[in-house]
């Protein structure tokens, strides 16, 4: 469920996004993650996470390039690409579009 570094109120915007999902249609397991991806953000937004690197992958509407070299980091890693922390910004692109 829910990260221990929550708050009460992180708590509950996670159950109402969950829940709102769940009316929709959407998998028990896509409601998670949907909940989940909407408190990280807002967390990430009030500047709230410890980790700072933690961007997500960026708006996946934007083009590559316009992603920040850390989002595309997190991107490829979602996808397993091999030596992906030694590649520059246009590297992971390129390696990104090839999977």
């Amino acid at each position: 469920m829910a990260p221990h570094q929550w708050s009460n109120k992180d708590e509950r915007q996670y159950e109402h996004v969950k829940d709102s999902s769940r009316k929709r249609g959407y998998p028990m397991r896509r409601t998670k993650e949907i909940a989940a991806r909407t408190v990280n953000k807002q967390r990430r937004e009030e500047g709230r996470t410890p980790n700072k690197r933690t961007e997500g992958t960026g708006n996946p509407n934007r083009p590559l390039e316009a992603r920040s070299r850390q989002e595309l980091l997190n991107r490829a890693a979602e996808l397993g690409i091999k030596g992906r922390s030694r590649m520059r910004k246009e590297e992971l692109a390129g390696a990104i579009r090839g999977k």
